[in-house]
């Protein structure tokens, strides 16, 4: 759609060159305004742009209107709010198009926390956008955070579409804008403030099936109708899965003019991926057209480079998932596409995945992922396709279609072994016969095999697949604090964090007075100093008394220091199975602006033990309380036979094999990210046959 760029109270940035990059986001004119003139010209290597000031490029999918506006205000806007024509109605505006209508409505708004928040809740659409009146600036994207915004703090103050054009500018110390925050920025104290916004409430409506059906199928079509201009190419991603047939269907119904694409990677024995037989038979039974696009294992490194490089993460995941995406995107661009259509959001909001089936509280699941969509798909998929002249359309996220999601009854979404059951139950009603309607689906780097090529060009390299993208980028992705309690779970989430080449900047420590908290765990924490710096990680640690709401309290003052200090971007913990945890974490990184990470959520307890075990991990059980368990295992090195034995316990009674019902607690002696190991003199103090816990006398750090 466009590219934004603001900076403030700030000297000898090379603001050319950032508009330059932050052209191929927009390549139908550019604008820039430096607080007394603007300039529109074709191009961003026309414009001479001022130290400070606010810029714009444009994507026109259709019509024109050059930016930055200026009336009362200035604003530079990358949106498509679908409902610009009923609000301008609303409140007697006569307005151009969505941008002039944001305009004008931010022109006779009170630049007040409340009155600001209030009118962003008027819009439905995809937007991220900054306004500037006299001294005051505010910037703002979509809740769930299609449109992509970043910021820094450094050195005065800087905002842009994409990292890599702070980056370009010299900043460091960059952020992500949490969709749930608006910024207001002083210039004239440089002073910067949180405004925090509500999300999508969680209230679940009893509603029979075929009525939930209905409903669904109006709330698509009209999501799909109110994002296609008439008149324009659309392209479709497309696998076969129940998603993009959907989205298929309803492109056909309405007459537009459409092309499906699937990207695969041609294997050397020719075998085909699950994703191409499935799109080419349900393409071929609904008369779509379809287009696939084979790429050749020799041209993998190039797009696994491209990938990586757009997306600015090495993340071996992201980076699967981006290179069918990106070739797709390609084609779609070379056959005169403008708008590309994909199911993301589905999978949330539907139930589709196996954490999912795991979850104790369905809707509390699909709540959470939708939450962090933004960290982990919908800046990937901007990039990509912004840098292929192609506009991304997301029909699941619409705001409608979002709030009935999150009121469907938990039984109506995983149903009779059918994830999505509601979803598929609503294609019926679009004509999708019921074996399509309910054939499963595999996850894009799976389905498509680009997983298996890039893991056989990183062996033909003698490397895995990580250390392979660690030599296409080098930077390390995200700088994260480890919520640690010395256990095993902490450690391990931290490995798996790592190993993806997120760099651990500290290691997060709460000490809780309370040896029943449910947030904290407490045996041996007095540890968690000394394996910190067997990793070599700085250490940062507070005290809490464990009382329910002051600990959390005490928890959001520590992330807040840990922010301030060591410049994290997101907090990684080892939670599994427990929602009370992961929950409260969650809502206090998206007050602070931080990213929630938790890798091993509902991985399954024995593979975890055993995989900790493959990677090298020495663990002891620090605290024992549960039945089956005695003193004997106080300090016992869990081996194969050990994990055997707790297999055992989960045959014979209710026992969980990694303690997710606090059946014993860890302490890691050595991992793979220790430069040492830990060395432990402990007694252990036992309160009866069942409970006990050491007490360490002595530890100290050895070579290994």
């Amino acid at each position: 759609m466009c590219g934004i760029l603001g900076l403030w109270n700030t000297e000898g940035k090379d603001v050319n060159a950032a508009m330059q990059l932050l052209q191929a986001r927009g390549q139908d004119g550019a604008g820039w305004y430096d607080g007394k003139e603007t300039q529109y010209t074709q191009t961003a290597d026309d414009l001479e742009c001022s130290p400070t000031g606010t810029g714009h490029v444009l994507h026109a999918i259709v019509g024109h209107v050059p930016q930055p506006i200026k009336k009362k205000g200035v604003l530079v806007a990358n949106c498509e709010i679908y409902n610009w024509q009923s609000l301008a109605e609303r409140h007697d505006i006569n307005a151009e198009n969505d941008a002039d209508l944001l305009m004008k409505l931010l022109d006779q708004t009170t630049l007040s926390k409340g009155h600001v928040l209030s009118l962003l809740e008027e819009l439905d659409g995809v937007y991220a956008f900054a306004y500037w009146r006299e001294d005051d600036v505010i910037i703002a994207r979509d809740l769930v955070g299609v449109k992509p915004l970043w910021y820094s703090h450094q050195d005065g103050f800087a905002f842009a579409s994409e990292k890599k054009v702070l980056l370009k500018l010299g900043y460091h110390d960059i952020a992500e804008l949490n969709p749930r925050t608006a910024l207001y920025y002083q210039k004239k104290n440089n002073l910067l403030e949180h405004w925090q916004r509500a999300f999508y409430k969680k209230e679940i409506e009893e509603e029979e099936e075929d009525a939930v059906a209905e409903k669904i199928k109006r709330l698509f079509v009209n999501a799909v109708k109110k994002r296609i201009p008439q008149g324009i190419k659309v392209g479709i991603l497309f696998s076969g899965g129940i998603d993009s047939t959907l989205i298929a269907k309803v492109c056909q119904d309405l007459g537009y003019d459409m092309m499906c694409y699937t990207a695969i990677a041609e294997n050397p024995r020719g075998l085909k991926p699950h994703d191409l037989l499935a799109a080419q038979t349900v393409a071929a039974k609904y008369n779509f057209r379809h287009k696939v696009i084979k790429v050749n294992e020799a041209d993998i490194p190039a797009l696994a480079e491209a990938t990586a490089n757009l997306i600015e993460e090495a993340n071996a995941v992201k980076v699967a998932v981006g290179m069918p995406f990106l070739a797709a995107a390609r084609q779609a661009k070379r056959d005169g596409c403008k708008v590309l259509l994909s199911g993301l959001g589905a999978e949330e909001l539907y139930a589709g995945y196996q954490r999912h089936r795991n979850s104790k509280d369905v809707n509390d699941e699909c709540y959470a992922g939708l939450l962090w969509l933004y960290e982990r798909d919908l800046y990937r998929d901007d990039v990509i396709t912004m840098r292929n002249g192609l506009e991304l359309r997301l029909p699941f996220l619409d705001k409608e279609l979002t709030e009935h999601a999150l009121s469907i009854p938990a039984d109506l979404k995983l149903k009779d072994g059918k994830e999505k059951y509601s979803l598929r139950k609503s294609s019926l009603l679009l004509g999708i016969e019921e074996e399509d309607a309910f054939r499963p689906k595999k996850a894009a780097q799976y389905g498509s095999k680009f997983d298996q090529s890039l893991e056989r060009v990183a062996r033909s390299k003698g490397l895995n697949r990580v250390e392979y993208l660690q030599t296409l980028l080098p930077n390390t992705n995200r700088k994260l604090g480890v919520l640690c309690s010395g256990g095993k779970d902490s450690w391990y989430a931290a490995y798996v964090m790592q190993q993806l080449n997120y760099e651990l900047s500290c290691v997060v420590t709460m000490k809780s007075e309370n040896p029943d908290s449910y947030m904290f765990h407490t045996p041996a924490i007095e540890l968690v100093k000394l394996q910190a710096k067997a990793a070599s990680i700085p250490f940062i640690e507070e005290t809490t008394t464990g009382k329910k709401e002051e600990e959390l309290e005490d928890l959001t003052s520590l992330l807040q220091k840990a922010k301030e200090q060591h410049k994290i971007d997101g907090v990684v913990t080892g939670a599994l199975f427990s929602q009370y945890q992961r929950s409260r974490i969650e809502k206090l990184c998206n007050e602070l602006g931080l990213k929630a990470y938790a890798p091993l959520w509902h991985l399954e307890q024995e593979s975890e033990l055993r995989e900790l075990l493959r990677e090298g991990f020495i663990i002891t059980m620090s605290a024992i309380a549960g039945e089956g368990l005695s003193k004997e295992w106080l300090g016992k090195p869990i081996g194969k036979q050990a994990v055997d034995e707790l297999v055992k316990l989960r045959e014979k009674m209710d026992f969980n094999v990694a303690a997710e019902g606090g059946e014993y607690e860890t302490l890691v002696l050595d991992c793979p990210l220790f430069k040492k190991r830990l060395v432990v003199q402990a007694a252990r103090a036992m309160e009866n046959e069942i409970t006990g816990r050491l007490v360490v006398r002595k530890a100290l750090l050895k070579d290994k």
